[in-house]
C-alpha cells in the first residue's frame, strides 16, 4: 500500500493519479475507487436534485410574499417559521418525519433505498421523506435572502421609476424586483446546492441510502484513506463547480456586471 512511505510523497503519488483520472485502490474492498465513488455520487444527486426542486421555488415564492407583505403579520409568520426551521439538526427532524409519516401514517418508506429495477416515480417516492429534513435545513436562509432582496429592490429608484413610467405593478415586480432581488439569493443557492451534495451524512445514514456521505462517512470509519479523499476532493470539485455557475448567471442577470468586464 506504500504506508510506511512520507504522507507528502503519498499525497503526491495520489493527487497525479487522481488529475489523471485514477482515484486509487480502496483498502476496505480491495477495488477500483471510482467504481464505488460513481455510483454514491449519483445517488446523492438525485437526492439532492428532489431537494433542490422543492426548495427553491418555495424558498424563493414564500420570501417574495413576505417582502410584499411587510411587516405585517404573514411576514411575522414567514420569519418565524423559516428560522425556526432551519436551527433545528437534521437527526431530529428526520426522526421526526419518519416516526410521523413512516411508521405512523406509513405514507413515506422509512427507507430511502427503492427496490431494483425501480422507475423515476418510485425512485422520486422513495426520495421525498429525506429530502424534507435538508429542505426544512436551507428553507429559511433562502426565503430571508430573498424577502432582503426584495425589499431593496422595492425601495429602489429604478422600482419608482418604472411606477412613474405608468407600468403595471406585476410588470415591475417581475422585470425590475424580482430579477434584482435574485442576485444575492443565487449566491446563497449556490453555497447552500453543494451542502446538499456534501453535507448528507446524517440524512444518507439515518434513511439508508448509498451516497456520497454515507461513502465518505464509512471510509472514515474504516480508515479507508484513498476512498475518503477522492469523496472529499470530488466535494471540493463540486464546490468550485457550483460557485462558478453561480458568477456566470449572476453575470447574465446583471448587466452592469457584463459592461463592467467589456
Amino acid at each position: 500500500m506504500g504506508t510506511d512511505r512520507p504522507y507528502l510523497f503519498q499525497y503526491g503519488d495520489w493527487i497525479s493519479g487522481f488529475l489523471a483520472g485514477d482515484l486509487g485502490l480502496s483498502y476496505a474492498y480491495r477495488a477500483p475507487v471510482s467504481e464505488f465513488l460513481a455510483t454514491a455520487l449519483l445517488n446523492s444527486l438525485k437526492l439532492s436534485l428532489v431537494a433542490f426542486l422543492m426548495v427553491v421555488p418555495l424558498g424563493i415564492l414564500v420570501g417574495v410574499i413576505a417582502a410584499l407583505q411587510r411587516d405585517r403579520a404573514i411576514d411575522r409568520v414567514i420569519s418565524v417559521v423559516g428560522l425556526s426551521a432551519s436551527i433545528v439538526p437534521e437527526f431530529v427532524s428526520g426522526i421526526i418525519l419518519i416516526l410521523i409519516f413512516g411508521v405512523s401514517l406509513r405514507w413515506f418508506p422509512i427507507s430511502a433505498t427503492w427496490p431494483t429495477g425501480a422507475g423515476f416515480f418510485t425512485q422520486i417516492y422513495y426520495l421525498i421523506l429525506p429530502s424534507v429534513p435538508l429542505v426544512l435545513i436551507l428553507f429559511g436562509y433562502i426565503a430571508r435572502m430573498t424577502r432582503a432582496g426584495m425589499i431593496e429592490a422595492l425601495d429602489a429608484e429604478y422600482t419608482r421609476t418604472a411606477i412613474l413610467k405608468g407600468l403595471s405593478y406585476p410588470q415591475v415586480i417581475w422585470r425590475h424586483v424580482l430579477r434584482n432581488a435574485l442576485l444575492p439569493t443565487i449566491s446563497v443557492i449556490a453555497t447552500q446546492t453543494v451542502y446538499l451534495i456534501g453535507g448528507l451524512v446524517v440524512i444518507e445514514i439515518l434513511f439508508h441510502y448509498q451516497g456520497i456521505g454515507s461513502l465518505i462517512f464509512t471510509a472514515a470509519q474504516k480508515r479507508d484513506f484513498p476512498m475518503l479523499q477522492a469523496g472529499v476532493m470530488v466535494v471540493g470539485a463540486l464546490f468550485v463547480a457550483t460557485t462558478l455557475l453561480a458568477d456566470l448567471i449572476y453575470a447574465a442577470l446583471n448587466p452592469r456586471i457584463r459592461l463592467s468586464s467589456q
